[in-house]
């Protein structure tokens, strides 16, 4: 048996990671076979289940790494759009990135769609509220300092917002008549500009 060095190691994760996100994306969780990711990636099972555990365990891998791009592109975003003379700016250009990507195939599939099938609706909540709460309660400590809100709402409007998030990307995922990003958004910044 060949030594592989630990960067060929990774190398190979990374491509069976690739493989089964291209496959979760285009067919779903249910049609993509162990078979199929490995021919895909152009490994051995052995490879894949090296790395890891189970089909489901590289479909949370795969769900983590959608959500931690999703975030860093929000983030990067909010960070961004900083204003000194709209305190609501960061968090609706956030806002603004998330409808972008919760319009897309992969994210609706993989995170949306196939994320609560795969993991229940619990582990997905929980998995979902470590990012997600987090920037969002981030937002409204912002606007709290800013005097728009009580520091004793965020905690609960952190649940409410996020929940209204993820119904509104649900919503676009079902592709819901008269439901767009666009609209969303403009009714989500109504939402937000509205807390007091």
């Amino acid at each position: 048996m060949v030594k592989r060095t630990p960067e060929q190691a990774e190398e190979t994760r990374r491509t069976i990671l690739a493989a089964a996100r291209h496959l979760f994306e285009t067919k779903g969780y249910t049609d993509t076979s162990i078979a199929a990711i490995v021919h895909d990636a152009g490994t051995t099972k052995g490879a894949l289940f090296y790395h890891f555990a189970n089909k489901e365990a590289l479909f949370r891998e795969v769900w983590t790494e959608v959500q931690l791009e999703m975030d860093a592109e929000t983030r990067a975003a909010a960070a961004a759009a900083i204003s000194s003379t709209d305190p609501y700016a960061a968090f609706l250009a956030g806002t603004r990135v998330y409808f972008k990507w919760a319009s897309t195939q992969a994210y609706q599939r993989i995170v949306l769609t196939d994320g609560r099938a795969v993991m229940g609706l619990d582990r997905w909540q929980e998995n979902d509220d470590r990012l997600g709460r987090n920037n969002v309660a981030n937002g409204l400590r912002y606007l709290a300092k800013q005097g728009h809100i009580s520091d004793e709402r965020v905690v609960p409007m952190s649940v409410m917002l996020l929940n209204a998030l993820n119904g509104a990307g649900f919503s676009l995922s079902r592709k819901d008549p008269g439901v767009t990003a666009d609209n969303l958004f403009e009714a989500f910044e109504e939402l937000l500009r509205g807390l007091r």
